[in-house]
């Protein structure tokens, strides 16, 4: 029986509104999933054009999801919702007008999904993190699993609705249920009251917020393991999504029918496993969670290639489906769950970049090795390629989190300016001072080796650590930022694990209280009737 806590987040006001909301887009994307694939098959295309399908969805999404989360954290999630289903809805109405008018060839019908698939691509990172500013963190896994379910279900219940439309009205009604489906979200979305920033200051620039995020990602090396993990599952387990269309038409000799109760099973798997999930969780490790997600889903492949009955077809779709929630579900929750909040989109965008590129390569990849070995081989191929990721696992194991060291640390206060400084004002150089004992310098190293992950990963440059040659007790830590608004925004961006590191560093000092700090504007000499050096702002 379900526990009671699996459903804590609907107590939560507003979270109803958002998971409904959602689930009504997510029936409309998958009814026209099933559209756009099936037509593809009658359109006279190939096994390859067929996973192109696949491809064409998850290609934008991995070429835009970065800026996508760039821009929601910089417009603000409710604009990047708005513009993003207001553009879907458009180019979703105009695929339906011209599937109605017969006017659709294989690589139109391309076209418009990935036009769709950029739509979901602009939408998704604001979309998905809009969560962590409904419910308490405590409750946020269980806020994720229920998104997955809510997806599953539109995953189970959509692709057998978008069948039965395609087989009784045709393509373009499923792609008409797509573009109204984005109706409630826009009405829920203007709804939506406008978020406060955390801090006063203005949002970063779209280019130098991509930059940012993709630091913090490069700087930590949990989040890397998980996105390493995702690429390779998202490669190989794409497969069997990739090829469902062909498995329903050449190993079961079925038509749209067939290809929606096969969707069908594999969302009904994914909703029965999201409630062991939290189950599975409490009594298994994180690395053998996502072991066990390999090797089911491995054997799922395995015995779909090798059936030829409906049933035994059936229970292998669940099988596959209950392993991607479980897994995909794990990858998700461990990236919202592993970056603060200040570039929570970002970490986000990027983690579906990589997982969708694993999707968009995967499927082109299997589609061209059904077209040359047959569907059935490309599934046997794909198993044994994810059996061989379970040993990615003993070599790039993930690790537990430590959820409470990215809350954010206190507000930073600034330090009393003297300059009349602009926000554009600099270079500026921070200046630390410590005075550490001869017997505390390994473990002071130590700790200045996290420090300097910590200022990277933050925004900070050319970071330093010397030592007083006259006085060796003396150590000084220097890092440069590139203007006084991003000395600011490193400062804010904070966590309680950074928090815990100076404070260590603090009781290692030996002069009592808090190491000398200071600020400083990099200047450039400027001979007379010489140019000031490009790139330097002087104020």
């Amino acid at each position: 029986m379900t526990p009671p806590k699996s459903f804590a987040p609907f107590r939560t006001p507003g979270y109803s509104g958002y998971w409904l909301t959602g689930l009504a887009a997510n029936f409309g994307w998958h009814i026209q999933l099933v559209g756009a694939s099936w037509a593809m098959t009658t359109l006279g295309g190939t096994p390859e054009l067929v996973a192109l399908v696949q491809t064409s969805v998850a290609l934008p999404i991995m070429l835009f999801s970065l800026p996508s989360g760039a821009i929601a954290d910089a417009l603000g999630r409710r604009t990047t919702v708005i513009w993003a289903q207001a553009f879907t809805l458009v180019v979703s109405t105009i695929l339906a007008v011209l599937a109605f008018m017969g006017m659709l060839t294989p690589w139109l019908l391309l076209v418009f999904t990935f036009l769709i698939g950029s739509g979901k691509a602009l939408f998704q990172p604001g979309w998905q993190t809009r969560v962590s500013e409904i419910v308490a963190k405590e409750t946020l896994p269980q806020a994720i699993a229920l998104n997955s379910v809510g997806f599953n279900i539109t995953r189970s219940v959509g692709p057998a609705i978008g069948g039965v439309i395609v087989a009784t009205v045709g393509a373009f009604a499923a792609f008409f249920v797509n573009a109204v489906s984005n109706l409630g979200v826009l009405l829920v979305a203007l709804r939506w009251e406008k978020m406060n920033a955390a801090d006063r200051l203005p949002p970063e620039p779209v280019g130098s917020a991509m930059i940012a995020g993709l630091r913090y990602v490069i700087m930590s090396p949990g989040i890397l393991l998980v996105m390493l993990r995702g690429t390779v599952f998202n490669f190989a387990a794409i497969s069997v999504m990739a090829l469902l269309p062909l498995v329903a038409r050449d190993l079961l000799d079925g038509g749209p029918q067939v290809y929606g109760i096969l969707l069908g099973a594999f969302g009904v798997g994914a909703i029965v496993s999201a409630f062991a999930g939290s189950g599975l969780r409490a009594k298994m490790s994180l690395e053998a969670v996502v072991r066990a997600g390999f090797a089911v889903f491995a054997v799922a492949a395995a015995l779909m290639a090798v059936s030829r009955s409906m049933p035994l077809t059936l229970f292998a779709s669940a099988l596959a489906g209950a392993s991607w929630l479980v897994t995909m579900s794990t990858f998700n929750t461990t990236v919202q769950l592993s970056a603060p909040r200040w570039v929570l989109s970002r970490c986000q965008a990027i983690y579906m970049t990589v997982a969708f590129g694993g999707n968009a390569f995967g499927s082109l990849f299997w589609g061209y090795v059904a077209g040359d070995l047959g569907v059935a081989m490309a599934l046997y191929v794909s198993a044994v390629m994810l059996i061989l990721g379970i040993g990615v696992g003993f070599v790039f194991a993930l690790r537990e989190l430590d959820t409470y060291g990215l809350d954010p640390h206190r507000p930073w206060t600034p330090p009393q300016i003297s300059l009349d400084m602009l926000p554009k004002s600099g270079p500026v150089i921070t200046t630390i001072r410590y005075r550490i004992r001869e017997q505390d310098v390994p473990r002071f190293l130590g700790l200045m080796a996290e420090r300097r992950r910590h200022r990277f990963r933050d925004g900070a440059r050319r970071w330093v650590l010397s030592r007083d040659m006259q006085d060796p007790e003396i150590w000084v830590e220097r890092y440069k930022t590139a203007t006084w608004i991003e000395t600011q925004r490193h400062n804010q961006r904070r966590t309680v694990a950074g928090a815990r590191v100076a404070e260590e560093l603090r009781e290692l000092h030996r002069e009592g209280g808090r190491p000398e700090v200071h600020y400083e504007l990099a200047r450039q000499p400027v001979v007379p009737g010489d140019h000031a050096p490009i790139g330097h702002v002087d104020h």
